[in-house]
């Protein structure tokens, strides 16, 4: 298995997964891996296109996931060119250079294709309508992976979260509440957030049942940001008096954003046999991993 950005929140809580069953190789750019024994090259995808390919070839692996995504929704808002870059030059490159070597590609992207105006949760059915340019890209990369090879998976996980210093939402809303810090999460932006570790679960799961095609891959519960920060104050016993909410009308951010996003992920869990966590499961196993160090 090749994991394209191996440092990241799902790449190195997947390398933890994947280690006992597979012989992994990952790439990284700036951050390093923690863990030990797993083959690394570094690779800057925005720069050295070249390299992923030559890698791909090289490894010729029997599995490829592509985690590699620019973290800013607000970044590609203003640098349309390096979203474009990223989202789908970069993930055209590793497709067809995947077609080529005849490894299955699992590819991530987002509950932002959606234009959020739903009431119920979106399936993989529906249409999607994405407000931003991050949303576009991801949206185009999907349309490549999935017409690169009928072999590949698409992804669209929300809010990833975990006991992990990537873990980025999480970490703001905790470690605020810790030292009394006020936190403004939104109050009107709802998702599914999905914890990170049955993602991996899940992403194993479709390899070993050779699964393909687009899938939902979120949480059961649907809450908007603040809503996250409650659940989060209540599983680590921290005092919700500093959660104070704001509109997006009165916290503006650069790109806009879709006001709910909420996937429902009955037919990834219906086909592989596995259940994603509530929001309260999930911050309880992160509570439960926090007391372990």
């Amino acid at each position: 298995m090749l994991i394209i950005g191996g440092s990241g929140l799902v790449g190195s809580t997947l390398v933890s997964y994947a280690i006992p069953d597979y012989d992994l190789h990952v790439t990284t750019n700036k951050s390093e891996l923690k863990q030990n024994n797993v083959a690394v090259t570094k690779v800057d995808l925005l720069k050295n296109r070249e390299k992923i390919i030559d890698l791909i070839t090289k490894l010729n692996p029997h599995v490829v996931v592509n985690t590699a995504a620019h973290a800013s929704v607000d970044l590609c808002e203003t640098d349309h060119a390096s979203a474009e870059l990223l989202h789908v030059d970069v993930t055209k490159d590793i497709a067809i250079t995947c077609r080529k070597t005849g490894s299955k590609l699992i590819h991530f992207s987002t509950d932002f294709v959606f234009e959020g105006s739903s009431n119920k949760k979106y399936t993989e059915t529906d249409i999607p309508k994405p407000v931003n340019y991050y949303g576009k890209t991801r949206l185009s990369a999907e349309k490549i992976v999935l017409n690169e090879s009928e072999n590949n998976v698409v992804l669209r996980p929300a809010v990833i979260y975990g006991w992990h210093e990537k873990s980025r939402f999480t970490n703001w809303i905790i470690e605020s509440l810790r030292q009394n810090k006020v936190v403004d999460p939104h109050l009107d932006q709802y998702n599914t957030p999905t914890l990170v570790d049955d993602l991996c679960k899940a992403i194993l799961q479709i390899i070993k049942l050779n699964k393909s095609g687009l899938y939902h891959a979120t949480g059961k519960t649907c809450l908007s940001r603040y809503e996250f920060a409650q659940a989060l104050a209540d599983g680590f016993s921290l005092d919700k008096n500093f959660i104070k909410p704001v509109t997006s009308q009165e916290k503006k951010q650069l790109a806009p954003r879709p006001f709910r996003t909420c996937l429902d992920s009955s037919k990834l869990e219906r086909e592989i046999e596995f259940e994603f966590s509530d929001i309260k499961t999930g911050v309880s196993y992160i509570f439960n991993k926090s007391k372990e160090r």
